[in-house]
């Protein structure tokens, strides 16, 4: 127990020094002043023990989610304030590390085997599932193919994911950044196969990556970190993965999923199972 207090106070600390200040070097901010406000509304239900993924459903007012490595091949339907409604579970598929789920304009969810902690794995898998019919499972398979050692060296521990949404005819996935703070962007076809990765972009963030998120308009697209969301813009349907566009700074714990309720409101959660919406305003 008073480990795991030190551990707390230690995370909590590194959120207080958490800032957007080399975000901001890298593009402008001055562009219209941004208000924002973050705002606790539940708790994950007791299935969900290490929430690790989060995307709105079909429904639009219900949520799909799921727990991270050695959870179970599940995912939850739950409500705005965490409350489970229903269950679905893949019998033939293995909990390895799953670590986002997201989904697109067709009715499919895309779920994210996809966790490399120690830059180890060479075979990475994304789940292709139709949401009115969840028995049929496609498989999107893919390496990164800028990836020469397993592991590689501490600096260069970039070979992890934990993000990524659905855009056009592709999932675009962002490292988390273990190693030089540098966020590589991957881009890979929403279609089973078996993939080899080159990376896209990449942008210096002070922080390590937990979750992606695009707007409802696809207009933007968001990057949640540990102590801070970063937003990014969609032009003309390509990603602009150079300028930072926002970035707002908040103390909630263990931030690990993200998705959009509109295109100004977010839903995060954090891996202590609490949620809490972002509300922002311009003026």
């Amino acid at each position: 127990m008073f480990q795991s207090k030190i551990v707390l106070w230690l995370f909590n600390l590194q959120l207080l020094f958490c800032s957007c200040h080399k975000e901001s070097s890298q593009s402008d901010f001055s562009k219209g002043r941004h208000f924002y406000k973050v705002t606790t509304i539940g708790k994950l239900a007791s299935e969900v023990n290490e929430c690790s993924g989060l995307i709105k459903s079909s429904k639009d007012t219900t949520f799909w989610t799921h727990n991270d490595s050695g959870g179970k091949s599940e995912i939850y339907e739950v409500d705005f304030h965490g409350k489970l409604l229903s269950t679905i579970s893949f019998t033939n598929l293995k909990n390895e590390d799953w670590e986002e789920i997201t989904r697109d304009n067709n009715g499919n969810l895309y779920i994210g085997d996809i966790g490399n902690n120690d830059n180890k794995r060479r075979s990475l898998m994304i789940y292709k599932v139709k949401e009115s019919e969840p028995t049929h499972v496609e498989k999107i398979s893919f390496h990164y193919a800028d990836q020469e050692r397993f592991p590689p060296a501490k600096e260069d521990k970039n070979f992890d994911c934990e993000a990524f949404f659905a855009h056009g005819d592709s999932l675009y996935l962002f490292s988390k950044n273990r190693g030089n703070n540098l966020v590589k962007m991957y881009a890979v076809p929403s279609k089973a196969g078996n993939y080899a990765l080159l990376p896209k972009g990449q942008v210096l963030i002070n922080a390590m990556v937990t979750g992606a998120a695009i707007s409802p308009d696809e207009k933007t697209f968001a990057l949640l970190t540990y102590g801070k969301v970063v937003f990014f813009g969609i032009k003309n349907h390509q990603i602009d993965f150079k300028h930072p566009k926002k970035c707002y700074t908040f103390a909630f714990k263990q931030s690990e999923a993200i998705t959009f309720l509109t295109n100004n409101t977010l839903l995060i959660s954090n891996e202590q199972g609490e949620l809490a919406k972002i509300q922002i305003e311009k003026k």
